[in-house]
């Protein structure tokens, strides 16, 4: 939103949590308390998020990704849910052991490496950073390693696959389903253990959040930064490792898969390959800053982060890949050139956004954006404690353009990996579909929190910067 970032809690009542705790009651965060319908949304996510994954990745392994083709065998009887089943591959003994390996590499990665990228990398911000202040006055220490651990990772991918041959670069795509058993099991075993873990050893009993329902409990955390030992932070290993780095070496499967059955490698894979290795790239290059977002900041650690992180993002993020093994689309050189420039002026969107944001902060408005010295609105709110707190809202640059214009760049870039696929099939654009939902919902969740924080000043705000995301239209 353009705000410049404060180190104070949001304005709101204390109360006691169930191991008698005080806490702060709040927009921070998750709800304490549950209306129908976000239980009922709850429990649907529950039941059905598994399911859809499982929907995506047997209609491209049985049904060449046609989502309309199961339900109409089913419907019209030429096929049973059980004769699907029947055909989808099982957990088998190589995928565990694969997943048991993966997983445990990258926790020791995470856990016994401490960054060196940033002693030599000009402009990266790595090693031991802090994050933001969290409800309860706690400022955690993250070593940052991201970006080391995606680079080590991939050149020992090509070190293994092109020269030792001890495994074909195919290996994530042929035990793709398998896999997906496999990440199941992490991604409810940690979401389970966070739960558990909230009620009997949290990390810091004062940051918990109970609301008394179970699903709801379960489904958004319990813990705001569940912790084994001084340095394993469950939000920041799960958001970031083990999904995305895995992001983009499925992707590279995906493109050895297609080498190997049709000889040549298309350029819409190339183009999913290379655009979605620059947004990863960006976010390990840029985790540091990633600390300070909403994941990191608001966000309790649950099922909803645990199996997401697990399952949802490595599997659904990755569609235009899958499909393109499938479909392989050889595209127009003007339509080749006109995704990737919609991709990378997306991207250069985004990123200057919230560039301008951290300059900004940084600085506390004594730059320049765009040439100019930037505008800001003047406001002010008071904290849990009962102090009034100043703070600025940026109104230049892109933030003077719509309130969330970084979301809109993000939105550009994933339009961009959905084009790729051309026109055959829905299933690559569930992305674009999903991002946008998302971010929607993201841009008015922000928009309620910082209604109740700033007040009268967020109106202000708003009357200067009409529009959310689209200039002129939202």
């Amino acid at each position: 939103m353009g705000l410049m970032a404060s180190k104070s809690q949001h304005n709101a009542p204390k109360v006691k949590s169930p191991n008698g705790k005080a806490g702060s009651q709040g927009q921070w965060g998750r709800a304490w308390e549950v209306d129908w319908f976000s239980l009922a949304s709850i429990i649907f996510l529950l039941l059905f998020a598994p399911f859809i994954v499982y929907y995506f990745i047997m209609a491209c392994d049985q049904y060449s990704c046609s989502l309309t083709a199961p339900a109409l065998d089913i419907a019209t009887g030429h096929a049973s849910l059980a004769d699907i089943w029947a055909k989808t591959p099982p957990v088998t003994a190589k995928a565990a052991q694969l997943y048991a390996l993966w997983v445990s590499f990258q926790v020791l990665l995470y856990s016994w490496l401490p960054d060196f990228c940033h002693r030599f990398l000009p402009g990266y911000v790595g090693g031991v950073q802090e994050g933001a202040i969290t409800p309860a006055g706690v400022v955690n220490k993250y070593e940052v390693n991201g970006l080391q651990a995606w680079l080590i990772t991939h050149i020992l991918w090509f070190v293994n696959a092109y020269l030792l041959s001890w495994f074909s670069p195919t290996i994530i795509f042929d035990n793709w389903i398998p896999l997906l058993w496999c990440a199941n099991i992490l991604g409810y075993a940690v979401s389970t253990f966070a739960m558990i873990k909230g009620y009997l050893f949290p990390t810091s009993a004062e940051d918990c959040k109970f609301t008394g329902n179970f699903f709801y409990n379960y489904m958004m955390g319990i813990e705001f930064n569940p912790r084994i030992g001084k340095w394993f932070d469950f939000k920041l290993f799960f958001n970031g490792r083990p999904g995305i780095v895995a992001w983009t070496l499925i992707n590279l499967s995906f493109a050895a898969k297609q080498q190997e059955l049709y000889g040549h490698v298309t350029n819409s894979m190339i183009l999913v390959n290379v655009l979605q290795a620059i947004y990863v790239l960006d976010f390990f290059w840029n985790e540091t800053w990633y600390l300070k977002t909403i994941d990191i900041c608001h966000d309790h650690f649950g099922w909803y982060l645990g199996w997401g992180d697990c399952v949802w993002l490595p599997y659904l993020y990755t569609l235009q890949g899958l499909y393109l093994v499938y479909h392989p689309v050889q595209l127009s050189t003007p339509n080749a050139l006109g995704i990737l420039l919609l991709g990378l002026v997306g991207y250069y969107i985004f990123r200057m956004t919230n560039h301008q944001k951290d300059l900004f902060r940084r600085t506390d408005g004594r730059c320049l954006i765009w040439g100019k010295k930037p505008k800001a609105i003047e406001c002010s709110y008071t904290s849990a404690d009962g102090l009034k707190h100043h703070s600025k809202l940026l109104v230049s640059g892109f933030w003077g353009v719509a309130r969330h214009f970084n979301y809109t760049g993000d939105l550009m870039g994933s339009l961009a990996y959905c084009l790729a696929c051309g026109g055959g099939h829905l299933l690559p654009y569930f992305y674009i579909i999903y991002m946008t939902i998302l971010l929607t919902h993201r841009c008015l969740r922000d928009e309620h929190r910082c209604a109740n924080k700033y007040g009268r000043d967020w109106e202000r705000y708003t009357a200067a910067v009409p529009y959310r995301l689209l200039p002129g239209i939202f």
